[in-house]
């Protein structure tokens, strides 16, 4: 735990200098006309062009611009915990475990489908508390059992060591990646309450961390929900249900899994994300896909964020959405990097990305 003042002001103020040089969406209409090689040059002419240069050695195409992405956005994050101090750091570096999680189900993900470890580590983002050594252990093992086993020291070890079972019974993965998020939400949510947030803003960072935690909690079940309907699986919604947030409950999740209109009725009735999402919940209701209705809860929990940065800007909400944002932009540069590679058209391509 780190000890001292929190400096919000002066880690806003460095966060909203970082978030003026992200990519437009214009830019990445100019990158779905490109190749690879293109795409590497054009991030070479952005605040990518020390990745691209120190990688561009070792890697070309596809996997140059993987590498580029990951490291600098491990670099980003690992410089706001540098600038932050006191409890401001405390709640960045919890939400920054987020990337723990991703690796680890990214290595499960390999191991299971017996990916070669290299191909395994391109996908990786090291911006998250685990140590590279662990890292590399796990991606020295054969087994999912294994893996489990060099977790043994982690928070992670004795929730996958109990859903270890069901996956052995079903062969299915999503018992592993399931308990790992609720793992990671759990522990973000532990000593800041769960209650509904009605503090003002001066009463500090900590009343918006819960209020966007809440918000990508209450989004993420509703993918969930959405999964699990247009899978056609008799599963339990309420089996895949993170607890935590302020949209629903065990029993309204398993009424409303299988009418889409309902589900979107709902988020829009609530008055906190009503109020605030009223463009987002329009592109909701206009998705005709799982994809597109993943994409616009996406953007709707940065849209999210961002309004509550803009109200309460001496506060960690300012931070959060700027993670977002840089997430968002690497996951798309990856998108059309990826699309190219594969031949996928530009329509098919702009489908796959996550735009405002």
């Amino acid at each position: 735990m780190s000890v001292g003042a929190s400096n919000p002001e002066y880690v806003n103020a460095r966060v909203r200098s970082r978030r003026a040089k992200l990519f437009a969406d214009e830019d990445y209409r100019k990158l779905i006309r490109m190749g690879p090689s293109g795409i590497a040059r054009f991030m070479e002419e952005s605040e990518y062009e020390r990745e691209i240069n120190d990688l561009g050695a070792r890697f070309s195409g596809v996997d140059l611009i993987e590498f580029a992405l990951n490291r600098n956005l491990a670099k980003h994050f690992q410089d706001l915990l540098d600038w932050s101090q006191g409890r401001l750091y405390d709640l960045i570096a919890r939400y920054l475990r987020k990337f723990d999680v991703w690796n680890i189900k990214t290595i499960i993900r390999g191991i299971y489908t017996e990916t070669d470890p290299e191909e395994i580590r391109t996908d990786l983002i090291m911006a998250g508390e685990l140590e590279e050594t662990t890292i590399d252990r796990l991606l020295e093992v054969d087994s999912i059992e294994d893996a489990i086993t060099v977790l043994d020291r982690t928070i992670y070890a004795a929730p996958l060591e109990a859903a270890y079972e069901e996956f052995e019974e079903t062969g299915a993965l999503v018992p592993l990646e399931n308990t790992l998020d609720r793992e990671f939400y759990e522990h973000l949510l532990e000593d800041v309450g769960r209650t509904s947030v009605t503090q003002e803003p001066q009463q500090g960072p900590q009343a918006r961390y819960v209020e966007f935690l809440q918000a990508e909690i209450d989004f993420r079940n509703a993918r969930n929900a959405l999964r699990l309907a247009r899978s056609g699986a008799d599963l339990d919604p309420a089996t895949y249900y993170i607890e935590g947030g302020v949209l629903f409950d065990e029993s309204e999740l398993r009424q409303l899994v299988n009418d889409y209109d309902a589900l979107v009725d709902h988020i829009a009735e609530n008055k906190r994300y009503g109020d605030r999402l009223a463009g987002a919940l329009d592109r909701l209701r206009d998705a005709d896909s799982l994809i597109q209705f993943e994409h616009a809860l996406d953007a709707a929990l940065l849209e999210y964020a961002d309004t509550l940065s803009s109200i309460y800007p001496v506060s960690v909400s300012a931070v959060l959405s700027y993670i977002l944002a840089k997430e968002r932009e690497v996951e798309n540069i990856r998108a059309i990097a990826r699309g190219r590679e594969v031949g996928l058209s530009e329509s098919e391509i702009e489908q796959e990305l996550v735009i405002l």
